[in-house]
């Protein structure tokens, strides 16, 4: 024992003078760079960050400071690591080099890469261009005003040229002028576990501000920007039986899809612009000859997005609470909204604070809010990891918009910055889990409530949330089933378990597959799980078909019995979706009202009462507690109206009430 002891104190003593020394030679700046801050930026001291109170005051500066870097932790795969130097020009150009790592999480060896060349789809031809007819979320892209991506230079490590082998694919839609998607083969496969380094050199024009990025008056917002590769998913990911690259063009209703990664980015922009971005600033900007270089650092994340302008009017606050062990937030605001900091601060709080207690917790040490002028819509409401916008500054008296916008975009970073599902196949896992939990936090911070019945009253058009975003037949439709028929699934699911039980359901979703790119059939296991109950009829209804629920009192037949009483007899319908339990309530002429209940197992039932006093109406669901139930019409019939007029007044009705959605729906 005395030996053994004795051999780990000079074992202990060996590794300390290795370290030592490793540090003439940089070694010590190798493992800083892959556990905080690439060895590129570790260029002064920096002091560690206290996190303040959740009463701590916001801080207004004329220029953001360097933050501090946060503890080494590694929450994801990190499947990519980017370090991309860009300078903006006053033309609207971007001018960028890249050094990329990837890393072959397969069992197989592959011989091509895949990049998204995203700047292309504001090219004549492009499928996003053909699918979204150059309008987007009530943007129409301006005449002329196009914008590309050109790969200028592309190397290995030793200097051969692979530039020659690039080739775009349409794998979507065989559309030949399409050139958002890009693949090459590589000099030697990757075998799995190993990693390839590549050089790029690149060339983006900007377009004028539309589809959340470009460039208006001094206003940039960067978001996909620069080339980014595409996402290899191995065996069991999203269901997967072989591994091999996830390959989608840009269209006019996706979004995006990436792999977690390590990004350190310098971003060069004239001296007198502020910029904010995807993670933290790691030293104060160094100013040289009318230029300003910011540093941004940034690991555990999927995408990475900056905004400039030399208008921000910024503030910041740190904040922490129970699930936000510590985290800046910074705010970017248009001069038009300076005076509104308090607003958006007490929201971004408030929302993180909500999304930390209900889900887990927030792991990163910053948040950034852009608000963008109002010229730049086209920049407003989207997300990126830590960083998102706000709606565009139109007024300095905005209403709840201002709120329900941010805290939006800011429950899409537990929903698509952690969670990361495929927006190009399953886009509802993002935009409904978030606007589900946009609706939570709006009436748990502020008190107001959603309207269901209304709500699913613009479903006139449903359709199946598992299928490509672009398989949708509109835009409208696109929003309607993503957005506002995926959020009513979700509430659906909430009114048959219960409040307490959908918290479990969605904080154990959360946490089981936070920086794992689910699909719906892993949200289906976790409902099961949590539940111990088979949900396969009700996702195969409304989930992977477009089904909707519709009870109806679809006929009454009544009549006075030898015995003076009054026999009616009720056919009640379940017209689609799956089995659920709903109310029905009789009421007669005396007054009185019988309640039942009805399984809804089988597609309908035919009810018999015997009462003294004749029947007046049926209702089905009166609570209205089906909400996705979108043709309330049919759910209440009164007796006495003969058949023939019933028929022509519900069928009146129903072309009153397809008109009048008709026009309100978006």
């Amino acid at each position: 024992m005395p030996e053994r002891r004795m051999l780990r104190m000079l074992l202990f003593i060996a590794a300390a003078i290795a370290l030592v020394f490793s540090i003439r030679f940089g070694f010590a700046d190798a493992w800083v760079d892959q556990y905080a801050l690439p060895a590129s930026a570790v260029t002064e001291e920096l002091e560690p960050e206290t996190p303040a109170s959740p009463a701590s005051q916001p801080i207004a500066r004329s220029e953001p400071e360097a933050d501090a870097a946060p503890k080494p932790a590694v929450l994801s795969q990190r499947v990519t690591e980017y370090h991309i130097s860009v300078s903006l020009g006053t033309d609207g150009t971007l001018a960028g080099e890249q050094i990329v790592t990837w890393k072959n999480p397969g069992r197989k060896p592959v011989s091509d890469l895949v990049f998204h060349l995203y700047p292309n789809a504001f090219s004549p031809g492009s499928t996003f261009l053909a699918e979204s007819g150059g309008q987007l979320r009530g943007d129409k892209m301006q005449a002329g005003g196009h914008g590309s991506m050109e790969l200028t230079a592309l190397t290995t490590e030793q200097g051969e040229t692979l530039l020659p082998r690039l080739r775009f694919i349409q794998p979507d839609d065989e559309n030949k002028t399409d050139r958002t998607l890009a693949t090459f083969r590589l000099p030697e496969p990757i075998r799995p576990g190993m990693s390839v380094t590549l050089r790029m050199k690149f060339k983006v024009q900007l377009p004028p501000i539309f589809a959340r990025m470009g460039k208006t008056g001094d206003f940039v917002m960067a978001g996909q920007w620069f080339p980014k590769l595409a996402v290899y998913e191995t065996v069991g990911t999203r269901g997967r039986s072989d591994e091999g690259w996830n390959m989608h063009q840009y269209h006019g209703n996706s979004e995006f899809y990436s792999d977690f990664g390590i990004y350190s980015v310098r971003i060069d922009v004239p001296e007198a612009y502020k910029v904010a971005a995807t993670g933290f600033q790691t030293k104060t900007p160094a100013v040289s000859k009318g230029r300003k270089s910011y540093q941004f650092y940034a690991d555990d994340v999927h995408d990475f997005a900056w905004s400039a302008s030399p208008h921000f009017e910024f503030t910041e606050a740190s904040y922490s609470s129970a699930g936000v062990p510590g985290v800046r937030i910074k705010l970017y605001l248009d001069p038009l909204h300076k005076k509104l900091s308090d607003r958006y601060m007490h929201a971004a709080k408030s929302t993180l604070a909500k999304l930390g207690e209900w889900f887990g917790d927030y792991p990163y040490s910053t948040l950034s809010v852009i608000v963008p002028p109002s010229n730049a819509n086209g920049a407003g409401g989207m997300e990126y990891p830590t960083l998102v916008t706000a709606a565009s500054a139109k007024d300095d008296t905005p209403g709840y918009d201002l709120e329900r916008t941010l805290v939006h975009e800011i429950a899409h970073q537990y929903w698509y910055g952690l969670v990361a599902s495929n927006e190009f196949e399953e886009a509802w896992l993002d935009e409904a889990f978030t606007s589900y939990t946009e609706d939570k936090l709006m009436a748990a911070i502020y008190g107001v409530l959603p309207n269901t019945p209304v709500e699913s009253s613009y479903l006139t058009d449903p359709e199946p949330l598992q299928q490509n975003s672009w398989s949708f037949g509109s835009s409208d439709r696109y929003a309607d089933n993503v957005y506002l028929r995926g959020k009513l699934v979700l509430t659906a699911i909430e009114r048959q378990v219960g409040d307490k039980t959908m918290s479990k359901i969605m904080r154990t979703y959360f946490q089981k597959y936070r920086f794992k790119h689910p699909s719906s059939s892993d949200f289906q296991r976790v409902v099961e799980s949590v539940t111990k109950k088979d949900w396969s009829g009700f996702f195969k209804a409304y989930v992977r078909q477009g089904q909707v629920s519709d009870f109806s009192v679809d006929s009454i037949k009544s009549g006075k019995s030898g015995d003076g009483n009054f026999e009616s007899r009720v056919l009640i319908r379940r017209n689609g979706g799956s089995p659920q339990t709903v109310s029905v309530i009789f009421h007669f002429k005396d007054g009185k009202t019988v309640s039942k209940e009805w399984d809804g197992v089988q597609n309908q039932i035919e009810l018999q009462l015997r009462y003294s006093s004749p029947l007046v109406y049926v209702a089905v669901d009166p609570s209205l507690s089906v909400v996705l139930d979108n043709l309330r019409y049919n759910n209440y019939l009164k007796a006495e109206i003969p058949a023939k007029a019933r028929t022509r007044w519900t069928t009146g009705l129903t072309d009153l009430l397809e008109n009048l959605i008709g026009t309100l729906a978006w």
